[in-house]
């Protein structure tokens, strides 16, 4: 078995773990900067309108963290006391559901989604009904393209429409938490414009799988925009010469989309590979992008022992709702793919032999 000063690990943790390009450390080193907090950092400005232009949306803001787009976004949308609609495997509703509490004063209406964390019009349009006690109130309702716990899962613009129709029919807003929105882009052919023009506002990460070091974007008309940047600092996000990270930004929003078909063919070899490793454990046809997960339960062995055996091999995964997890991203490529295969039997025939 190996150990750390073997040399690198295999990293499919995350595809949050990108090194940045040489690229994005040439423009780093290179950028021109302000204060941002003043609004006169120009690298920030231009990713901001890029992003803007890119959506189809009035303005964007650039923000540290998804996570912090999501808080201020639910907090320009909700009133404290009231409710937000989320599947129930969301991001929204789950890592971040005590930053909800804490920073807004909001609670979930958690819907189970039928298939792969994907909501229907229909979900949406029975958890919007009215109270008959006239005590709830549901202030937003929140969607997650791709969906992570879903494994990656992709919703059509169709779907979207359908949902902003009964949301706006409510007069409810709809939050797109698109953190990998281009991932579904790319599976679905659809434009980035096309989803955000089916909701009132929605997010986009960088430093996922369009390979940025840092950074978020929200995307909405103006005055929604002008209140998340009073939010940001509000929330401690202001940051000063920002322009440094937002330079790496424009290059991921320039390049990024471009290679995340091979990260998706990625993901679907590995998936491959692992069924005919360990039957049962996936289904290769379930893998749309560059998310998936191994069900490993049926080997009666805790799925721990699996991402340290793996780690002693030179693979890391990490684990979600009681599965192993894999992410492939650009650090990725096919001899990383048969270096985690070849973990996989190693470990398999470890792990199932005992």
């Amino acid at each position: 078995m190996r150990s750390v000063s073997d040399g690198p690990y295999v990293d499919l943790r995350s595809d949050t773990v990108t090194k940045p390009t040489p690229a994005m450390r040439r423009a780093m080193a290179d950028a021109e900067v302000g204060d941002d907090w003043f609004g006169d950092d120009p690298t920030v400005n231009r990713l901001q309108e890029r992003l803007a232009e890119l959506t189809g949306r009035e303005a964007a803001l650039y923000l540290p963290t998804g996570t912090m787009c999501n808080q201020v976004a639910m907090h320009v949308f909700a009133r404290s006391g009231h409710l937000v609609v989320s599947e129930e495997s969301a991001h929204t509703c789950g890592v971040e559901a005590s930053s909800s509490a804490v920073l807004s004063g909001i609670a979930f209406r958690r819907v189970r989604a039928a298939s792969r964390g994907l909501l229907t019009a229909a979900q949406v349009a029975a958890a919007l009904e009215p109270d008959p006690y006239d005590v709830t109130r549901v202030d937003l309702v929140t969607i997650e393209n791709t969906h992570q716990v879903g494994g990656g899962a992709a919703m059509p613009v169709a779907d979207v429409r359908a949902i902003h129709a009964v949301c706006a029919d409510r007069g409810v807003p709809l939050y797109l938490d698109g953190a990998r929105l281009f991932n579904a882009c790319t599976v679905t052919g659809a434009k980035v414009s096309e989803y955000a023009a089916e909701v009132d506002a929605l997010m986009v990460c960088l430093s996922k799988g369009l390979g940025a070091p840092i950074g978020s974007l929200l995307a909405g008309d103006a005055e929604f925009i002008r209140e998340a940047r009073r939010l940001r600092v509000v929330f401690g996000g202001a940051w000063r010469q920002a322009g440094i990270m937002a330079a790496a930004g424009l290059i991921a929003l320039e390049e990024g989309p471009r290679r995340l078909a091979d990260d998706h063919a990625n993901a679907r070899r590995l998936a491959e590979g692992v069924a005919d490793i360990l039957p049962g454990s996936l289904d290769p046809a379930d893998v749309q992008t560059n998310i998936l997960f191994a069900d490993v339960t049926s080997t009666g062995r805790p799925v721990s022992a699996w991402v340290s055996a793996m780690a002693a091999c030179g693979v890391l995964v990490s684990t979600v709702a009681g599965q192993v997890r894999m992410v492939t991203h650009r650090d990725i490529g096919p001899w990383e793919i048969d270096t985690a295969l070849d973990a996989w039997r190693r470990v398999a025939e470890e792990l199932t032999t005992r």
